[in-house]
Formats: structure tokens, sequence, C-alpha cells
């Protein structure tokens, strides 16, 4: 059933019963009878059957249990074909007291890796970079393993320790003392190799900031360009993406935008506004600024093979598992998270001090959902705000079903330490 046009529900109106409740405080790993109908981890599979109509009750519910998480604000955006539904809870501001917009632009954290890994395998596709071959062989000398592969970076599997553990380690702290600075990508892949690598290359996927730093710099090297000039000419303008931007090392972000706000480690402590930075810190990994339009139309525009080339594209689809419950997988610079419901959709959630994301689309690109929260060092509102992705994908679920599932996590990375952009 496909949405009903331009829906927009009313925040806090929804009675809901006990028995939804369950369902939108999170996502069960799959059953061996949804297991049926999911996608295996390998190869990249093509669209099921049609989806079932957004439970909005339940997307709402997500959003407010966010906020009793600790956020405060959050959205959800859902388009299919040119219908949008879109549902909103608290603030942007919490100064002015203006309530969250879904027009406005935040900072993405590290959705930003899938737009650098269109750009990385468009250069492929041109046969200026290929995969397989050692990252030294274009950044002579850059990296201590002669074995660490374009696609070691790519899928997270190249064994460079993050760096951003380290920094921060002491989360507000750490935070100050780079919100100005500016670095540059050699400084931060010297940090990395600073610390004991994860492992082998190839041997197990271990997320990385690392990696998408050194995609960065053989972006530039190949084309000659800042990645914000490839970001702009090969994503941005060809998708009319009004909304995003990569303005590093600016601090702004410009015209309507939601602030940010770093929940710091000490208990009870007030949240600090992180909203203006360089995220110098990240980059390539981490330092872009969209809306949830932009971030919906590009997620589609991905799958439905409108910017990688069709060889590619399967292979940026082919995932492995991230997980032991086997309901979450990496592919090249991409997720797929495995829904109760059967459902599979793909994208790639962001944190950044200040922000959660989740981009996500289903495989036929035809419905894709954005949301955000204004915080993050707080993963149980990063998990509530994940239970979106039920409401948005999965529809509305029956009673018996639900209360089954009970008070499950959502598919979000909050079992990994929060340190820098994911």
């Amino acid at each position: 059933m496909p949405l009903s046009a331009n829906r927009r529900p009313l925040n806090r109106r929804l009675a809901v019963g006990a028995a939804l409740l369950a369902v939108v405080a999170g996502v069960a790993p799959a059953t061996a009878a949804q297991a049926a109908t999911a996608p295996s981890a390998g190869a990249p599979h093509t669209a099921g059957p049609a989806l079932p109509a957004a439970d909005m009750e339940a997307v709402d519910q997500a959003l407010r249990n966010t906020l009793a998480a600790g956020a405060p604000g959050a959205l959800a955006r859902i388009t299919e074909g040119g219908r949008v539904l879109s549902a909103t809870e608290g603030v942007s501001d919490k100064v002015t007291g203006a309530a969250m917009d879904p027009r406005a632009r935040f900072r993405i954290g590290s959705v930003t890796k899938t737009f650098s890994t269109v750009v990385l395998l468009q250069l492929v596709n041109e046969k200026k970079i290929e995969l397989d071959v050692p990252v030294n062989r274009y950044l002579p000398g850059l990296l201590p393993d002669d074995r660490i592969t374009v696609r070691h970076l790519l899928t997270h599997r190249s064994g460079l320790s993050d760096y951003t553990n380290a920094m921060f380690d002491k989360t507000v702290p750490g935070f100050e003392a780079v919100r100005n600075r500016v670095f540059g990508y050699q400084e931060l892949v010297n940090l990395s190799l600073a610390e004991p690598r994860t492992g082998e290359p190839g041997a197990s996927y271990q997320y990385s900031n690392t990696n998408f730093v050194v995609v960065g710099m053989l972006i530039e090297k190949a084309t000659g360009n800042p990645v914000a000039k490839e970001y702009e000419r090969r994503i941005i303008k060809p998708l009319k993406l009004r909304d995003t931007a990569y303005v590093h090392p600016g601090t702004q972000i410009s015209g309507l935008h939601t602030h940010g706000y770093l929940t710091p480690d000490e208990a009870g402590a007030p949240l600090v506004d992180s909203t203006e930075q360089t995220v110098s810190w990240a980059q390539s990994a981490g330092a872009m600024i969209s809306s949830p339009a932009d971030l919906s139309t590009f997620m589609s525009a991905l799958v439905g093979g409108k910017l990688v080339a069709p060889k590619l594209l399967d292979q940026m689809l082919t995932m492995t598992p991230t997980d032991a419950a086997g309901t979450r997988f990496y592919g090249l610079g991409l997720r797929r998270y495995d829904l109760s419901c059967g459902t599979s959709v793909y994208g790639h959630t962001g944190t950044v001090q200040g922000f959660y994301t989740y981009a996500f689309t289903t495989r036929d690109g035809k419905r894709s959902m954005t949301a955000m929260a204004n915080t993050s060092n707080r993963g149980v509102a990063n998990t509530a705000l994940g239970a979106t992705l039920e409401g948005a994908f999965c529809g509305k679920k029956p009673a018996a079903a639900a209360k089954a599932r009970g008070f499950a996590s959502a598919p979000a990375d909050v079992d990994l330490p929060e340190r820098g952009a994911r």
C-alpha cells in the first residue's frame, strides 16, 4: 500500500497501546521464518514484495522514546514516489525553543562515508583506481603494510586503528580540544599509526574512521582536486542536492539548520552546543552537512543505479555480517539492516558531536527514510531513534507479534564505543 500524500502527523497526539509500545521500542534479531525472506549475506538481491503502509504511530512513538532518552529533538521523514510523511518531536534549538523542522540542515557524520565511496567507485570505473590494489601504490609509503588494499578501506577490514578512540576518550574535553582545529590528512593517519593495528588486512570487520581519511587522500591524489569539488560535481550537482555541502574547514551551518547537543560523560551535566565545529578530525570520514530530503534522494539514487556503474554497485551491495545476530551487514561504504519483518534496508548511520542520523532506503529505492536526533554520546537515544526503521518499512505489527518480540534493541551500532563518526 502506498503512503498517503503529504501526511504530517501532529506530535504527541496519538494514543498508542502497550503492544505497540513494545514494537517501537526496538527490533529483535530475525527469526528463522524471517531469515527465509531476508537476503543472504553475500551477493546483492532484488526488491521483494510491496511494503505495507508506514506505521506513523510507531514512528512517532520512536521519536518520543528518543526524547525520553535524552535528545532535545528528533525527526523522521519518509518518501515514496512523490509523497512525503514526516514527524517531529522536541526542539531544534534549546535557546530559542524552535521546533524541529524536517527541512533543516544538520551534520550527517558517517553518512559522509557513503558519499566518499561513491566518488571513489566512480574513479574505479574511470580506471584511475583499482579496488584490489595496495593503497601504497597510489600513496607510496603511507601505510605500514603493502597488503592493505583499497577494498579493505571501504569494507573496514584494513586493520588500521581508529584514532578517534583516543581522541574522544573523554567526550567533551576531547571535542573542545578539536572543535576549531584544522588537521591535515597525514596528521590523522599518523595518529592511527601511533596505535597498535586491530588485525591483519582482510581478516575481520573493525570500524575505523582512518579508513575513510585515506579514501579522501586517494580521491584527492587521483583527481588533483579537493574532495569538496568532487562531491559537488559528481553527486551534489547531478542530483540537485540543494542542502548538501562539505564546508570543511568552515565551522558554521548556513541557512535553516538544527543545533546539535553533545551529552557529557558526567551524569546530569548540561548538554554542550556542538553545532559549530570544523569536523576536521573526520573530513572525508564524516564532515558533510545535509537535510532529510537530500539524504533520501541520495540513497534512492545510489541503489537505483544513478551514481555507480552496475558491476560496482553490485560489489557495493555485497555484504558481510558485522554482528553475531546476523541482522547487520557492511559492504563497500554501505550498511544493510535486516528488519524484523524480513525487509532489508540499505544506507548508513551517522554519529558526529550533537547528531545521530539514519539514512536508509529499500533495495528498489522506492521508499526511503531519514531520521535524526540532535544529540550524541547517548547510546539509548540512538537505539530509540533506530526504531523508526521498523515503523517506516515494516508497517503495523499484529499485537501478538509485538508482545512476543518485547523490548529488544534497534539496529544501531550502539554496542560499539562511541568514538568519532559512525
